[in-house]
Formats: structure tokens, C-alpha cells, sequence
């Protein structure tokens, strides 16, 4: 195992949880948790990214690490800068390198549905989406429309839950599950 890479093995269903966590709050450990308990899901992965291309300057590297994993409790929990150590800057880039070093390992990718609002804007998002399922959990302010975005519309399943990660992809559910408000931007609005 090369160091700096989680710890997997064959057979293992693992949940992506990408984000900045600039800090990391408890709407993402609702996803998190959400899809641990949804999908029978062995760990959900915090992959920290250096830098989201879409979002302003990140904080340093090492305070996100440790926002989330203040919040990501619980040894079904990893919090890892994955992408740093791999030098990936996309996520199309950190699938691909998480299936070639883990080829037995089932992912899904997590996502609250305000992310679902933005994916159409992600480097070569047609080819993530026929990399992993995507399992995206209800969040305040995203609605029918981030649901039913039409370019990813067919590949949605209903009903999904842990057939999600026996599907064939491209696969995507989304699962109405009770709002959590908080959002990183408002905490960091807060701090100013």
C-alpha cells in the first residue's frame, strides 16, 4: 500500500465525500452519515481538495483538515488529502486514480443537491458520471430543479438506496432526507 492512500480492500463499498470543508460542518457529516446508513456503506472517504476550481481561495490545506475531522467522527470515517498526495486537481482525475489502485473497491460518489446544482460546470462531468453512481442528499435551497437537471435526468434511479452501488452507470439517486441548513459559506460570512 503507498503511503497516504486509505486503507481498502476487494469488496469494500466506500463513499467519496469531496469537498473544500472550508470548515467542514455538520451538513456534511449529514451526508456522510445519510449515505453510511442509505447505502451500507463500509466508510465514507473525506477527500479534501487543495483547491476547488470552482470556488474562491481555499484556507490552508491543514486547518480544512482539521475542521473535518473534528466534524467526520467515527472509524467508519477517513479524512484524508488524498488529492494533494496524488497531485489531482479534478475529481474525473481522482476517480480514475481511486479505481486503478483499488479495483476491487465499489465507490459513490456523495453530493448534497446544492452540489448537483453546479455539476454540469465539472471537468468532463458526462465521464464521471459513468465512472461511479452519484448519491446526492437533499440540502435547503436546492430543489426540483437540481433534481431533474435534464442533461443527467435518465441516468437517475428512484428508489435506489443500496441497489445504487449494483446499478450500472451511468446511476444517480437522490434521497429526501431531513434539511440540514449550514452551508460553509454562511459560517465563513459568520467569521467576518
Amino acid at each position: 500500500m503507498r503511503r497516504g492512500w486509505p486503507l481498502a480492500f476487494a469488496g469494500m463499498r466506500i463513499g467519496l465525500l469531496g469537498g473544500s470543508f472550508d470548515p467542514a460542518h455538520s451538513g456534511h457529516d449529514h451526508v456522510a452519515k445519510t449515505a453510511l446508513a442509505r447505502l451500507g456503506l463500509d466508510a465514507v472517504w473525506w477527500l479534501a481538495t487543495p483547491q476547488n476550481p470552482l470556488k474562491p481561495q481555499s484556507g490552508p490545506l491543514a486547518a480544512r483538515l482539521a475542521s473535518a475531522r473534528r466534524i467526520a467522527r467515527g472509524r467508519r470515517h477517513v479524512v484524508s488529502d488524498l488529492e494533494t498526495r496524488v497531485g489531482t486537481r479534478f475529481t474525473i482525475d481522482t476517480l480514475r486514480a481511486l479505481r486503478r489502485h483499488y479495483p476491487g473497491v465499489r465507490f459513490v460518489f456523495l453530493m448534497g443537491a446544492d452540489g448537483m446544482a453546479s455539476f454540469q460546470r465539472w471537468r468532463r462531468w458526462p465521464v464521471i458520471l459513468r465512472l461511479v453512481p452519484i448519491f446526492v442528499v437533499s440540502r435547503p435551497g436546492a430543489g426540483v430543479r437540481e433534481r431533474r437537471a435534464k442533461p443527467f435526468a435518465p441516468a437517475r434511479l428512484r428508489g435506489a438506496d443500496r441497489g445504487l452501488l449494483r446499478a450500472r452507470v451511468p446511476a444517480w439517486a437522490f434521497v429526501a432526507a431531513r434539511f440540514n441548513p449550514l452551508s460553509s459559506s454562511d459560517l465563513r460570512a459568520r467569521k467576518d
